[in-house]
């Protein structure tokens, strides 16, 4: 007679946008059964019934073992791990949610990808604060779409943590034949990259909507990545983590597909769209905008020199037309490349 398996725990996915949907599908697929949350009780029981987010992954259906939750305590009764899948501006409320339903042994996880507006932080020191510093904390992040993931085309990401064990048991929980996930120590870098290179996907898109061509494109990349290693390393992260997934992959991710809605709401900018046009016609959570004031104070406060971010927050908040700002990039003091601003 053959061993019977063991069932592999239950993980809590909180959050059904486009992004907590997809890994919800990716965590089923890999085996797991998945709860998927959400604040929004009428969509979910939607997803249940259509077995699908018809709003935001409409060609993806759910896995068998993916269930809709409504109730949070319910969702996370019983879970090993629970990934919150939330914007920035909801990350700390949500983790108080958690806060008072979690088990003692349950590793917290998120998808979140900023500084917090208010109090410039990281998300993994929002939830040292809410959490305390003993629970199992990571960050997934990296060049992942979450069309694509939904569809299940090959996919690498990086997940980050302080505690080795359980970065690695995530990456392995998640993995399949086509999703591959790799471990990092360095929160900090993992973290200031998925933050920095939303408000340079944004300067992208402005730049590729007036029409500044391919030349200025990879200008701003290379020297926006320079930029996010200098306050990366500033705040403690170590500088591989920059031409790593977590890094170089997601910038060049984001400031060059129009899957990315930072990038599409840059064009939309140029076009002649207000910010409040474009949010709306876009319809989803564009953390670039936010991100953008987010990035420029900590930089500020840190006295690192982002001229990119800089010139970006200019356009987005005091309405310095974009092609004014690159023709003051163009014409700053000559340099060398290499440790230069």
């Amino acid at each position: 007679m053959a061993a019977a398996t063991t069932p592999r725990a239950p993980i809590a996915v909180l959050g059904a946008g486009s992004w907590g949907t997809a890994l919800a599908i990716q965590f089923a697929r890999a085996g797991h059964g998945v709860r998927l949350w959400s604040r929004d009780a009428a969509s979910l029981a939607r997803m249940g019934s259509a077995r699908h987010n018809a709003r935001y992954l409409p060609d993806a259906r759910f896995p068998p073992d993916l269930h809709v939750e409504p109730d949070l305590g319910l969702a996370l009764r019983g879970t090993r791990d629970a990934i919150i899948v939330v914007p920035s501006h909801a990350f700390r409320g949500v983790l108080g949610q958690v806060a008072q339903r979690i088990d003692p042994d349950c590793g917290i996880a998120w998808a979140t990808k900023g500084f917090e507006l208010s109090t410039g932080l990281l998300p993994h020191q929002v939830a040292g604060e809410v959490l305390g510093a003993r629970r199992k904390l990571a960050v997934l992040s990296g060049p992942t779409f979450a069309k694509e993931v939904g569809a299940g085309l090959p996919t690498a990401m990086t997940i980050a943590s302080l505690d080795e064990a359980f970065a690695l048991r995530l990456a392995e929980d998640i993995a399949s034949e086509k999703f591959r996930a790799y471990t990092s120590t360095d929160i900090i870098g993992v973290e200031t990259g998925g933050a920095v290179k939303n408000v340079l996907a944004v300067g992208a898109g402005l730049s590729d909507g007036l029409g500044f061509g391919a030349n200025t494109r990879i200008a701003l990349i290379t020297r926006g990545l320079a930029e996010m290693m200098r306050l990366g390393v500033a705040l403690g992260a170590r500088s591989e983590t920059f031409m790593g997934l977590a890094g170089l992959g997601d910038l060049v991710l984001t400031c060059t597909d129009d899957q990315s809605r930072n990038r599409r709401f840059g064009l939309l900018l140029a076009g002649g769209a207000t910010a409040d046009e474009a949010l709306g016609r876009i319809g989803q959570v564009v953390e670039g905008y936010p991100a953008a004031r987010a990035v420029y104070a900590v930089a500020q406060r840190k006295g690192v020199s982002m001229p990119i971010v800089a010139g970006i927050h200019r356009t987005l908040y005091d309405g310095v037309p974009a092609a004014e700002v690159v023709r003051e990039l163009m014409t700053r003091p000559v340099r060398a490349e290499v440790d230069s601003e």
